[in-house]
């Protein structure tokens, strides 16, 4: 049986830009996608924490170090800069790899920089309060 699990999330990102005329997709700062363990064309369900909405596009690679979290096309009409969204990605495993496989979880800050990695979807950081409180 196959099992489809959380592989990874970026949590409280903030959207820095929007560009509804781009072909689609979502850009995400090529260091997050890397902490994330997220490749380019990889599926992401993006949930917008201001709005309550949720979407499914593909990730693009942004600037090293840019912050940048950009959402493109028709998801511009739900999703605008400046709101929090978790980005997550979903991987299809076997039921024995599903039962070991420890996802990627990635906390970030108000610029949108990894400020806490680590493996448990129920985990929130020490300083979770000073996190959220900052934007």
């Amino acid at each position: 049986m196959l099992r489809t699990m959380l592989k990874s999330k970026i949590h409280r990102a903030t959207v820095t830009q929007a560009d509804l005329h781009y072909v689609g997709s979502v850009t995400i700062d090529a260091d997050l996608m890397d902490a994330a363990d997220l490749l380019e064309g990889e599926q992401v369900t993006i949930v917008d924490i201001d709005n309550g909405a949720r979407l499914v596009t593909y990730a693009i690679t942004g600037e090293r170090g840019s912050g940048v979290i950009g959402i493109n096309g028709a998801a511009a009409h739900l999703v605008h800069p400046g709101d929090l969204v978790i980005l997550i990605a979903y991987g299809t495993m076997e039921d024995a790899e599903a039962r070991r496989y420890q996802p990627r979880i990635v906390f970030v800050d108000a610029d949108n920089k990894p400020v806490d990695l680590g493996h448990d979807p129920a985990h929130v950081p020490a300083d979770a309060a000073e996190l959220m409180s900052s934007r």
